[in-house]
């Protein structure tokens, strides 16, 4: 038996595979999560006792104790949370449990960026030049910045997923944003390390699709181009890279074997590089688990990756080193996040919902209809992959897959999706590929404030003739279907109710002086004091929901005044924060 140590559709797309393969499934889940998908689809699920990530996903003792109360032989981790930490890793091998990963001596090596910038320096990959080790301060930055000049990136050395990464443009900014770096990648890796490095202006995001058996063996299935990013966090990913020579293509996989080898890497891995406008390829990091983006890689090969991360944990050979790839593939990310509002995100209800489907089409979802999106994790709820014979076709269908999705009760990024696919930027109509990893929030800054905002609606509430109630039973999930009108189920449904009414009754954002949550969130940083004489433009506060760090200017200048709430407060979407007088 295998546990999922993770949630959402990363959990249940694993879940299928070993369903496919007879392997039995425990699912771990947090409060909110206690009727989600992948606890309906696994044999068994347990409760982790808590709201947040901390007390919950990344709650490392509590998941080991439930492995060994439920009988697991083995542990798989998915992405983020604990799929990247050596330390978890290793107790689950020390347990005698099986670990579907790399060694953690590999994770160690590889998930330490300033680690892994030595190993490629040793094996000759292209390198941008970079600090040797993490900075200590903000000063270390400014110096670093005028010795090799600006822009430069100020990145968190046990992170990935674009959290804890801030692009500095001057000098000024630097004390902010190695703050910012800091904050949120504690926030979300545990350790706040950064380090600095050089940062290509206007740069793709390419990577390749690596495994490695127990035998010596480094297969680089395909590339995958990731440039479509906001935030520094990925939209959309293809595969192939489309418009790479056949030198770039060979210099890719030469050096993401010959760094995986270096490092002693055993199971699924991404090699992720950056090639700059004018053609210059460096290295950016290796991620030591399965990629969100894998699908696109499995829609060209044919191969399932989570089956061969199963073979490969079990000590099997993979018995190729590469693989032929057929057509096209693109995967677009479903998030809860209102793209016109520079992708602010959107905790709520998913009150409908319609996939598409038909040739190609792939849903990786991790929702259903009546889902709640909580605003504690990340904002992604599926993925829409989709297969052509070629990128032209692959765009078409990807159009029409986007066409025939519906999602109502929170903003997504559909929109955004409709858009860009037709792009010539993106679609290279001029025979020329014009995007880079912050092509978004700068030249397509115009398109996405035209685009249609959704607002979510409060879903409508019916009982039916019998009623689903979801219990626990010394901490482990049941499920029970009772005639409706027993009195239980309807009064939770009432007491939930009245939460939705109080909350869609909060005030909406505010106008004028005042400065009001943009989203449901939670406080990181007050920047002024009550009282404090501020400009237009200057930071008040900062808040964070899932996952984003997203920071609120005065309107105008003034006096700040009803200033009332503290770092590690929760606020509610439209509560005003402060006023500028």
């Amino acid at each position: 038996m295998i546990l999922i140590a993770n949630r959402g559709e990363i959990a249940v797309r694993i879940i299928r595979t070993c369903r496919e393969l007879g392997i039995r499934t425990i699912a771990v889940y947090s409060d909110g999560d206690r009727g989600a998908m992948h606890t309906l689809m696994a044999d068994d699920a347990y409760a982790l006792g808590g709201v947040s990530a901390a007390e919950t996903y990344l709650n490392a003792d509590r998941i080991l104790e439930i492995a060994r109360r439920a009988g697991a032989s083995a542990i798989h981790p998915g992405y983020g949370f604990l799929s990247e930490r050596a330390d978890f890793a290793r107790t689950v091998i020390e347990a005698g449990l099986t670990w579907i990963g790399p060694p953690p001596e590999a994770i160690e090596a590889l998930g330490d960026k300033v680690s892994a910038r030595h190993i490629a320096e040793k094996v000759g990959a292209p390198l941008v030049p970079g600090t040797p080790d993490p900075v200590a301060s903000a000063d270390e930055v400014v110096d670093f910045a005028r010795e090799h000049g600006l822009p430069v990136a100020i990145k968190a050395a046990y992170g990935g997923g674009g959290r804890g990464l801030k692009v500095a443009r001057t000098l000024a900014e630097i004390p902010e944003l190695f703050d910012s770096a800091v904050r949120e990648a504690t926030a979300a890796f545990g350790r706040g390390e950064c380090f600095v490095e050089r940062f290509l202006d206007k740069p793709r995001h390419v990577e390749t699709q690596c495994l490695a058996d127990m035998h010596g063996t480094v297969a680089v299935l395909s590339t995958r181009d990731c440039s479509l990013q906001r935030r520094h966090q990925k939209l959309i990913e293809e595969a192939p890279a489309p418009f790479l020579t056949a030198e770039q293509r060979e210099r890719l996989a030469a050096a993401s074997r010959a760094i995986l080898r270096e490092a002693g890497y055993v199971g699924a891995g991404t090699c992720e590089f950056l090639i700059g406008a004018d053609g210059t390829l460096s290295f950016l990091e290796v991620n030591t688990r399965l990629q969100v983006e894998h699908p696109a890689t499995e829609e060209i090969t044919g191969l399932d990756l989570v089956a061969e991360q199963l073979r490969i944990a079990d000590g099997q050979e993979l018995g190729y080193e590469e693989v032929p790839t057929r057509g096209h593939a693109i995967e677009l990310r479903i998030n809860g996040e209102d793209p016109a509002r520079s992708f602010i995100p959107a905790p709520g209800t998913i009150t409908e919902l319609l996939w598409p489907g038909g040739p190609g089409v792939r849903i990786d979802a991790g929702v259903k209809a009546g889902s709640v999106v909580s605003g504690n994790f990340d904002s992604m709820i599926a993925k829409i992959i989709v297969h052509g014979a070629d990128r032209e076709a692959a765009l078409a269908k990807a159009r029409r897959a986007v066409a025939e999705a519906v999602v109502e009760g929170i903003p997504t990024v559909l929109p955004f999706h409709n858009a860009v696919l037709h792009a010539p930027e993106f679609t290279a109509e001029g025979g020329e590929f014009g995007v880079y990893t912050t092509w978004i929030e700068t030249e397509f800054a115009e398109t996405l404030s035209r685009l249609p905002g959704v607002m979510p609606e409060p879903a409508a509430e019916e009982l039916a003739e019998t009623e689903r109630v979801v219990v626990e039973v010394g901490g482990k999930r049941l499920e029970v279907v009772l005639p409706a009108g027993l009195g239980i189920s309807r009064t939770a449904a009432g007491l939930q109710r009245g939460k939705r009414r109080r909350r869609s009754a909060a005030p909406a954002a505010a106008s004028g002086n005042a400065i009001s949550a943009p989203m449901q969130a939670s406080v990181v940083r007050l920047a002024v004091a009550n009282g404090e004489s501020v400009a237009a433009g200057d930071l008040i506060v900062v808040v964070e929901a899932m996952k984003m760090e997203q920071p609120l200017t005065a309107p105008c200048d003034g006096v700040v005044t009803g200033l009332s709430v503290a770092p590690g407060e929760q606020v509610s979407g439209g509560q005003v924060l402060a006023t500028i007088e």
